[in-house]
């Protein structure tokens, strides 16, 4: 190796170097002697330097401690002479103790003596004129406490020592405080009788490491053979580098199979003796794997290749030396893979976990169902994190209670995946209890994950059953994590993981993971419990407020349909009622929102309605009077939440609305108004086959004709209840013939989050035209099974009617003057009316309804009067003038001779009531048809005089 690098000398006696050449070559840094010398050098210097360092350190310390000792001696001293403490209190101290501070300063050498008083005015001085001012500082007040305080500080004049000593009182009040302060020694001084020797010690020191420098250098030489040494430092460098640096092993394999060199990094990885490249063993003696060893040795080019090694996987690099100048040969190089795929599979599963509960958040809680939630739990978690899981809730979660977890509460599994269900233990719908002590009654006792890593060595879980637990076992199944699900605070049920032995075994780990997963779903669970609870309660309020029956009449034939939305009972309500007549009103309105404020509100217009009705209101009247009712339920309800306890003005003023879904009322649980709402009201009448329907911010209807097309009739759109501001309701008369099917619906049937109401209308038409021709009952079905949308997110409220006329055959009128002698030939015309349609029985209390009735239209009435008689369910007698004057139902004194009539008519008629129409009133009765004598009834003359017993005989 000698002759590839350059020769500073031959070693021959005429190449001897001179003095000169010597000297360079010893403080040379690059050679190895010149480095020794220049540390020998610099620690010669560095240990000089810090013994001059230490000594005047020491100087300095001595200094400092004489003078805090010549500072404290001196204030206790004059602090304590006799006639100090007789100065201090005297009436002038500074005559006294001036000129003796200045005395003892100049005995004493000190710089200064201060006395002063405890408020920091000073009564000596060294400047006289300082004399009387305040001493600058706080620090004489800790003094003032009976402390004696010393204080280095440095300043203009060097390092100051300065003790501050209180003169007490007999009684232990401090009468005044005495300060010495003494400038501290020069350590120069101490530090120049002893540098002459420090000096001389460190010459002496250099002397001897120059010596030995060039004694190294010469013997360096002679072992190197003249190596240059810059060409040695550099070979060695790159040579430690390589074989100690670097984090790969490294062989070097000769052309014959023989180990030339191998690093720290090639030994740890293939375990190598020590003495295997010293030695150069042949690689097949070197135990390596036989796939590694073919390699080695045969010295083929390899890139990157995977070989074992023992436990390691070594990624293995060779390639030929002679093309880069040196001898035959392989270099190899090894890199240890496992420890990065072993971290690799970690990130891994971190982050196929990761992904995991992102796809739960995705997943879980899609809908408002307990079960489906828990379903939800069980297919996310398998395969991906357990190959079985099971789920259990307790019972009142299923109800929509608040359960309390005892160990005796019973639990339904509400999920199984994994495995089939008919093999499981359990079915999904089983009741059962856990056993005590069992992993799943742990768990939810101490709400904590439970992990048993290997079942077959645990007997706790197979408390629960001896024979089933052995059947899981004889599947493979090895590991399980129990988790209870918990919701604010609250346990619901528990959650199951279990692996069998085709997979790892649940490891610590695996618990955080799975109490993150299933509180995920316990939340869930619990926002579907909560759901439970309140659509429950929506739903028993809803139904009772709903029509539990259609009423009985003639006048339409009449289905219907409601479903509630996915996300709860809404809003959305129908109603038939019978009108004085035979007509009858159909009623479809919506109310936004869902749960049980929106049910609460449908409630309220429903017997708004109904009371609405009772008064035989047109359309659009009842309409406006129910919009001004919302209006002023709205105002009613904004002022009391304006002046409930903690109300804001914006709380006062703002217009209230609708409720939360989820709770029925506002998040401040203050304004549940009722705007939004929609109404369309219609009333037909069989006689006249027409249909006078008004709406206020509803859809209209539908009408299916007899021969089974469809139209939309126009009828014209007010704003919704509640918003009006008095804006006048308008109608449309609509004619219908006989079997027409009127339609009414309210908006969640045709419009969808996935569609608008132009599509929703337009398959509604076509849905009708498929269907049109079928009962109502059929209709309702047709309409839903088009348009019904796979998840409703509103409510849906659906009235089909097909309509009747009330025969000719059955209905009678006549006209009457306003004359009292035509009431008897029109009283017999209606008798033998009567008795043509076989009513007989009630002919003589309809002829005394009629009588009255007709009379008080002569008497009080205007033209033109007309009297109709209609044969439908009951007998209806209806007499219409011209006026609007209303009667009332009063009870006639002893003393009056008439204004019993109307009392009797009242008492014989089973209803009666007035009704106003745009040209007068109608005053109509209702009588019972059943056969024979209506209940109460009067038989004779004799019996209706014998109702009034204060009646004077005649």
């Amino acid at each position: 190796m000698r002759e590839n690098f350059r020769r500073g000398g031959d070693g021959s006696q005429g190449s001897s170097p001179s003095v000169g050449g010597r000297l360079r070559a010893l403080v040379t840094a690059h050679s190895v002697a010149g480095q020794v010398f220049v540390v020998q050098l610099a620690l010669v210097l560095l240990l000089s330097v810090a013994a001059v360092v230490a000594l005047v350190f020491q100087a300095q310390s001595s200094m400092r401690d004489e003078a805090r000792q010549r500072s404290l001696v001196g204030a206790e001293s004059f602090a304590h002479a006799p006639g100090t403490l007789a100065a201090m209190k005297s009436a002038d101290p500074s005559a006294v103790l001036q000129p003796q501070a200045e005395a003892a300063r100049k005995a004493t050498g000190v710089d200064y003596i201060v006395a002063f008083r405890p408020d920091g005015v000073r009564w000596t001085h060294p400047d006289p004129r300082l004399i009387g001012k305040r001493v600058v500082g706080p620090g004489f007040r800790e003094a003032l406490k009976g402390r004696t305080l010393t204080d280095t500080f440095t300043s203009s004049l060097g390092t100051s020592v300065a003790t501050m000593v209180p003169v007490e009182d007999k009684d232990g009040s401090v009468v005044g405080l005495v300060s010495v302060g003494i400038r501290a020694g020069r350590a120069n001084q101490r530090v120049a009788h002893q540098l002459p020797l420090l000096l001389g010690s460190a010459a002496g020191a250099l002397l001897l490491v120059s010596g030995g420098a060039v004694l190294v250098n010469r013997r360096l030489r002679r072992q190197t053979h003249g190596l240059d040494p810059a060409e040695m430092r550099r070979m060695y460098d790159h040579h430690d580098a390589v074989l100690h640096a670097v984090r790969e092993g490294v062989l070097i394999i000769a052309s014959d199979g023989r180990l030339v060199l191998a690093n720290d990094e090639a030994r740890r990885l293939l375990d190598l003796p020590e003495d295997a490249d010293q030695e150069r063993w042949p690689v097949a003696e070197l135990g390596l794997e036989p796939r590694l060893g073919a390699l080695l040795a045969s010295g083929r080019e390899a890139t990157d290749e995977v070989y074992l090694a023992g436990d390691r996987l070594l990624a293995v690099n060779v390639r030929p030396t002679a093309p880069f100048g040196g001898p035959a040969g392989s270099a190899v190089t090894l890199r240890d893979t496992t420890e990065l795929r072993v971290l690799a599979g970690r990130a891994e599963v971190a982050q196929e976990r990761l992904k995991l509960i992102y796809d739960a958040g995705l997943r879980i809680g899609t809908t408002l169902d307990v079960g489906r939630t828990a379903a939800e739990l069980a297919d996310v978690a398998v395969p991906r994190f357990a190959d079985v899981v099971t789920v259990e809730l307790l019972e009142p979660v299923l109800r929509g209670d608040e359960p309390q977890a005892a160990l005796t509460t019973e639990l339904r599994r509400m999920a199984v995946r994994g495995v089939p269900e008919g093999s499981a233990i359990y079915r999904v719908g089983d009741v059962l209890r856990f056993v005590p002590g069992t992993p799943m009654a742990t768990s939810l006792e101490s709400r904590r994950a439970v992990l048993v890593p290997d079942l077959r060595r645990s007997g706790e879980w197979r408390r629960q059953d001896l024979e089933a637990t052995q059947r899981v076992l004889d599947a493979r199944i090895c590991s399980l994590i129990s988790v209870p699900l918990l919701a604010r605070g609250v346990v619901l049920g528990v959650a199951s993981f279990w692996r069998s032995d085709r997979s790892d075994d649940f490891e610590d780990d695996d618990l955080t993971f799975a109490e993150e997963l299933t509180a995920r779903a316990a939340i869930s669970i619990d926002n579907a419990r909560r759901y439970t609870r309140e659509h429950t309660t929506a739903v028993t309020l809803q139904r009772s407020l709903l029509p539990q029956a259609l009423p009985e009449q003639s006048a339409l034939e009449v289905a219907h349909r409601y479903l509630p939305a996915q996300a709860g009972v809404g809003g959305d309500w129908f109603d038939v009622i019978p009108l004085p007549g035979t007509r009858v009103a159909l009623v479809v309105g919506d109310v936004v929102g869902h749960g049980l404020h929106a049910a609460a509100t449908m409630g309220r217009l429903r017997t708004a309605v109904h009371n609405f009705s009772a008064l035989d209101l047109p359309p659009d009247e009842l309409l406006n009077h129910l919009d001004e009712l919302v209006s002023h339920i709205d105002t009613d309800e904004a002022r009391a939440a304006g002046r409930r306890p903690g109300a804001t003005d914006g709380d006062a003023v703002a217009w209230p609305g609708i409720g939360s879904d989820a709770e029925g009322g506002r998040p401040d649980g203050g304004r549940t108004g009722i705007t939004g709402a929609t109404c369309l009201y219609a009333i037909y009448d069989p006689v006249a086959g027409r249909a006078t329907v008004a709406r206020a911010g509803h859809p209209g209807p539908a009408l299916v004709h007899p021969d089974g097309s469809v139209t939309f009739p126009e009828v014209p759109v007010s704003p919704p209840l509640g918003l009006g501001a008095s804006v006048p309701v308008e109608t449309a008369e609509l004619t219908l013939a006989e079997g027409s099917r009127l339609v009414l619906y309210t908006d969640g049937l045709v419009e969808d989050r996935d569609r608008d109401i132009d599509t929703g209308l337009a398959m509604l038409h076509r849905a009708l035209e498929s269907g049109g021709r079928r009962d109502p009952d059929g209709i309702c079905a047709a309409v839903l099974d088009a348009m019904l949308p796979e998840h409703p997110s509103d409510d849906i409220a659906l009235l089909v009617a097909r309509t009747q006329l009330l025969g000719r055959s059955r209905v009678a009128e006549w006209d009457v003057p306003s004359d009292p002698a035509a009431v008897a030939p029109v009283r017999a015309a209606c008798m033998r009316q009567l008795e043509s349609w076989g009513l007989e029985a009630i002919e003589f209390t309809t002829e005394l309804i009629l009588s009255e009735l007709i009379t008080n239209a002569i008497r009080y009435g205007a033209q033109p009067i007309r009297v109709r008689l209609l044969h439908d369910r009951a007998l209806i007698c209806e007499v219409s003038d011209g006026t609007s004057a209303s009667p009332h139902l009063r009870r006639a004194a002893t003393t009056d001779e008439g204004g019993r009539g109307l009392f009797l008519v009242a008492q014989f008629a089973q209803r009666w009531g007035t009704r106003y129409t745009p040209g007068g009133k109608v005053i109509w009765t209702e009588q019972s048809l059943d056969d024979g004598q209506q209940e109460g009834g009067p038989d004779s003359a004799e019996d209706i005089l014998d109702q009034w017993d204060d009646v004077p005989a005649l």
